[in-house]
């Protein structure tokens, strides 16, 4: 379903969208590939004048939910084309996550028999709400889901500032995951003996064949969902950090993070980028100049974090809302 990103130069046009749509994975509908047009992210998939759905099936189950339905009105000038970068509203974006996120469920229990999710915390979780409403919640095989932390803040589970709290209230507690599936953190623990007990887990995992293994010996998450900051930040891998560039860990620890709480533990780069498929899901106008930044500006001086996200056997696709993409349009 992802791929990595893009860019193409070619001309400008303008997009006026008014009408009602209806969204279908690309993975999943028969399409003329046009991957330079806008159209081909928030349009209707055609084939002649007909629409064309390939509906999920599971235990013979036929179940074709919309990938996203309802009204998109915009008028953007399209600069670049981007491959795999596609704006919604907040609510389609919602809608179409879940969406893709089922299929790729199905399609990992099917061929590995388990389902690996890495986390992150801030706003994502609350864009992973469809998934606990019909049909997902009855058709998702969730007893094949194993799910983890890309970060976590070393702070007891009930604090407010832990993202297994976030997670746990928004999503997991609605699902039934079994709870020995759910790898959080041992918040027991200073936060490098935090980061090595949960490299050892991943390890232990690996080895099991629960998570898959890298043709460079890393473990390869089935799904990663990151967010980013608004100072371009992924994980808890923040600009101008040492961590930035650790190679060896599969898990490291920082005790000085920008934003509080300072003592956080977090996956490093070559794990984040051993995946076989990356989400990055950025809302909010605040986040506009670093999307733009990392997206579309070619002259520049530093690299943001986000920038170093770049699968090596994987697929990567950016969910954008509106305000998080508006810097990539001229009105």
């Amino acid at each position: 379903i992802f791929k990595k990103i893009i860019k193409i130069p070619r001309m400008s046009f303008l997009t006026t969208l008014s009408n009602s749509c209806t969204l279908q994975s690309s993975l999943f509908c028969a399409q003329k590939p046009n991957p330079l047009s806008l159209r081909t992210s928030i349009l209707p998939t055609q084939v002649g004048n007909k629409i064309v759905y390939q509906p999920l099936r599971r235990n013979n189950k036929v179940f074709s939910p919309n990938r996203c339905v309802g009204k998109i009105e915009a008028s953007l000038k399209w600069e670049k084309g981007y491959k795999n970068v596609e704006v919604f509203s907040k609510e389609h974006l919602a809608v179409s996550l879940a969406y893709d996120v089922a299929q790729l469920s199905t399609k990992f229990t099917k061929e590995r028999g388990a389902f690996t999710v890495a986390l992150s915390g801030g706003s994502l979780i609350k864009y992973l709400r469809k998934l606990v409403d019909s049909p997902y919640a009855e058709t998702i095989d969730w007893s094949k889901w194993h799910v983890f932390w890309v970060d976590e803040r070393v702070v007891p589970k009930d604090n407010l500032e832990s993202n297994y709290k976030l997670a746990n209230d928004g999503f997991l507690s609605k699902v039934p995951i079994p709870p020995l599936n759910v790898y959080s953190i041992d918040d027991s623990l200073p936060p490098d003996g935090a980061a090595d007990v949960y490299e050892t887990t991943l390890r232990r995992l690996v080895t099991s064949n629960v998570i898959a293994t890298s043709t460079n010996g890393l473990p390869k998450f089935d799904l990663m969902l990151l967010g980013m900051g608004p100072d371009g930040h992924v994980a808890s891998l923040f600009p101008g950090h040492p961590l930035l560039n650790e190679d060896q860990k599969w898990v490291s620890f920082l005790n000085d993070s920008p934003k509080q709480p300072p003592e956080r533990i977090t996956f490093t780069f070559p794990v984040i980028n051993a995946s076989s498929n990356v989400a990055m899901v950025v809302t909010g106008a605040g986040k506009s100049t670093a999307v733009y930044t990392a997206l579309e500006d070619d002259v520049k001086t530093v690299q943001l974090p986000v920038e170093k996200v770049s699968p090596y056997e994987g697929e990567l696709k950016w969910y954008l809302d509106k305000g998080a993409a508006s810097k990539l349009f001229k009105e």
